[in-house]
């Protein structure tokens, strides 16, 4: 059984930056994509960014376009999301997911499409 676990999470000054991984354990894992997804209090899960595990094509939404990364290390079965620039209004709970479906065509952008979650980790941005 694959488990995906989430880790960097903290509180840092709006402007500031933090990196958050997640890595999946478990038997030979290789996902059609990765993404992130975050929550905020009283707030739907909405997507951040993603990638496709093999050829590495990302997508983010436009909210964290040029300041948020995507990235991920097909050897060591991670993903990660670099965030500069944090605002306030990133704070949330992020989570990582997999997408393990190889009939897909795209990137998938919504939550339901995902397969499998990590259990999220907190970034909280100061004003």
């Amino acid at each position: 059984q694959v488990q995906l676990v989430e880790s960097g999470g903290g509180l840092v000054q709006a402007g500031g930056s933090l990196s958050l991984s997640c890595a999946a354990s478990g038997r030979t894992f290789r996902p059609y994509a990765m993404g992130w997804f975050r929550q905020a209090p009283g707030k739907e899960r909405e997507f951040v960014a993603a990638i496709r595990w093999s050829g590495g094509t990302t997508y983010s939404t436009d909210s964290v376009k040029g300041r948020f990364t995507i990235s991920r290390d097909n050897a060591k079965s991670t993903v990660d999301l670099r965030m500069n620039s944090l605002k306030p209004e990133d704070t949330a709970v992020y989570y990582c997911a997999a997408e393990l479906n190889w009939s897909q065509s795209v990137i998938p952008k919504t939550a339901r499409s995902y397969d499998l979650w990590g259990q999220g980790t907190q970034v909280t941005v100061s004003s």
